[in-house]
């Protein structure tokens, strides 16, 4: 609860006066069994029969409008600070899931982590309806309705309600806390068969590959079979626990209207005070029992907020520096200097590597594969931080600058594009949002794309699929070409930006890209020699470190790894003609 507390504080005269609302309500509420007892008091042959009943009927009427109408007005004030909270709460949870590192990301499992979101911003609504209109209301009117005995009647009613309310409270605790357990069970299980969904469907094509049906089915049942178990024994504990706060309440309401039945015998008491007790224990049966109900919401409430929050302590592996300034782009100039990384400390993938992409001109990185190529992009994005070293960016070390600022002058074009399941218009001008219909248009046609967008029956508002899936990769890769010439970034990478692509597609986007390297600062990660030759320096990785560098012919001329890698690339491609 205290966590919500800053989400308040905006709106905290609104809070306060939906809580004088509820004063109000549950003023005009205790007053009803007040006037009730004059109303039966009233009615005897000694008193008038007309003039005070009505009077008193009228006060009844409007106290118990008073009782409705004032609840519903504290609901009306209030609804906006729950709804506020919500979307708040939410909003800072997204943002931060951003802000974790690419490591993080790489680890969690999306369907179980957008299922704890989606409770957790329930459980909000539910935290702040239960808390603040539900539980201090209860509290009000218990200590009200205690305040009244004691004044009114002796202290034996008294100690029966406050026995009965410590026994209600002591048994709700008690078995509320024994069924924490099965809840949690419950969320851990549903959150793992929503994993398991979401990957499977996620996975759709290799499932029908290797024709899996039942056994991803299967792997899905085991995860709802525990689920199924946890949330029996969940609803079998709260039948036990609605049994003894019943108990509690019948031995508490049976106790008081003997007492009261005792006092009329002995003279001591009326019939309308017989009435206004048993009016007050109806009206304290209801908040206790609601009281247990509380108490149930709250527990699951916080429960289900637990691992929602843990999301927002989760911490910034890569995070801007206090006051850092934004990146002073000049040049474009890249220099990494004695860069050493490693995904974890048993496995460093960059040993030591030092290279210069000077301002205007096109690096390639060639290498087998697991080389470290690609971690290459991932460290120039700033996704992870360098263990030693330090890359700059125009002689700014990028840890200095802010990472909003660095990754608008870079732009990229992945090997396994991905793209938002929308029309190909919001893919493309995802590059740059407030781009113009005719920069969009141009985009597509200089990525060799706008041919095919046109073809189609939706033209621009074709719907691409989950991850682009109704794209070929071909296409995938164009329009994610057509999206970052659409940045119009002051450092490109390329990072095998035409692997998925027919020769003949492939040569007319090798020379368009050619042109757009011109005079600007360039990265190219490639597998395909060919597509590298243009480049002023080549650079030969081998198990994370730089074996050889130069110009295409240099690398030839040097009789290495590259010339190596270029006679081995050459035959295949003479292999492969000779088949066709």
């Amino acid at each position: 609860m205290q966590s919500l507390l800053p989400y308040l504080w905006d709106f905290r005269w609104r809070v306060g006066f939906a809580l004088a609302l509820l004063v109000i309500a549950k003023l005009a509420n205790i007053g009803v069994p007040l006037v009730m007892k004059q109303i039966v008091d009233s009615l005897n042959s000694t008193q008038a029969v007309l003039a005070v009943p009505i009077a008193l009927l009228l006060a009844y009427g409007a106290l118990r409008l008073s009782t409705t109408l004032f609840g519903e007005l504290r609901d009306i004030v209030f609804v906006k600070v729950t709804q506020s909270a919500m979307r708040k709460v939410a909003l800072n949870v997204f943002r931060h899931l951003h802000a974790l590192s690419l490591r993080f990301h790489l680890d969690r499992q999306t369907g179980g982590m957008t299922r704890d979101i989606e409770r957790g911003t329930k459980g909000i609504s539910t935290l702040l309806s239960m808390m603040l209109f539900s539980m201090l209301p209860i509290i009000l009117e218990i200590t009200l309705v205690m305040i009244l005995l004691g004044t009114k009647f002796d202290w034996t009613f008294v100690a029966i309600t406050l026995v009965a309310i410590v026994a209600y409270v002591a048994v709700t605790i008690g078995i509320t806390e024994w069924r924490r357990h099965h809840r949690r069970q419950m969320n851990d299980m549903d959150s793992k068969a929503s994993t398991r969904a979401v990957d499977s469907l996620l996975n759709y094509e290799t499932v029908k590959y290797f024709g899996n049906e039942e056994f991803e089915a299967g792997r899905y049942d085991k995860n709802l079979q525990r689920y199924e178990a946890a949330a029996t024994k969940s609803e079998t504990s709260l039948g036990v626990l609605n049994s003894a706060q019943s108990l509690v309440i019948a031995f508490a309401v049976t106790a008081l209207m003997w007492r009261a039945a005792v006092g009329i015998v002995d003279k001591d008491l009326t019939l309308g005070d017989l009435v206004m007790v048993n009016v007050l224990m109806i009206q304290l049966y209801i908040p206790l029992n609601f009281l247990g109900v509380m108490y149930r919401e709250i527990t699951q409430a916080l429960i289900d907020t637990e691992k929602m929050f843990r999301l927002l302590d989760e911490h910034r592996e890569v995070a801007d520096k206090p006051n850092a300034p934004a990146l002073d782009v000049r040049g474009a100039a890249i220099r990494f200097e004695n860069v050493d990384f490693g995904y974890n400390a048993n496995r460093q993938i960059l040993h030591g590597v030092s290279f210069d992409i000077p301002a205007g001109k096109t690096v390639a990185v060639v290498g087998s594969s697991g080389a470290g190529k690609s971690t290459l992009s991932r460290l120039l994005f700033r996704f992870y931080d360098v263990n030693a070293g330090r890359i700059t960016f125009d002689g700014q070390d990028l840890r200095d600058v802010k990472q909003a600022s660095l990754r608008a002058a870079l732009g990229i074009v992945p090997q396994d594009t991905v793209l938002f399941n929308d029309t190909i218009r919001y893919n493309i001008a995802y590059g740059r949002p407030e781009a113009t219909d005719a920069e969009i248009e141009d985009a597509a046609r200089r990525a060799h794309v706008l041919d095919f967008i046109l073809r189609m029956p939706e033209g621009w508002n074709t719907m691409v699929g989950e991850r682009g899936l109704k794209l070929s990769g071909g296409e995938k890769q164009r329009v994610a070409i057509a999206r970052t010439l659409l940045k119009n970034p002051a450092v490109m990478i390329f990072d095998e930006a035409t692997s998925a692509l027919d020769s003949a597609t492939e040569k007319a986007i090798q020379a368009e890209l050619r042109e757009i390297a011109q005079d600007r600062t360039t990265l190219v990660i490639a597998h395909r020699l060919s597509t590298v030759i243009d480049a002023n320096t080549i650079l030969v990785m081998d198990g994370g470190r730089i074996v050889e560098r130069g110009s295409f012919r240099e690398l030839l001329e040097a009789d290495g790894k590259f010339a190596q890698m270029w006679r081995l690339q050459q035959q295949e491609a003479e292999k492969a003609s000779a088949v066709v």
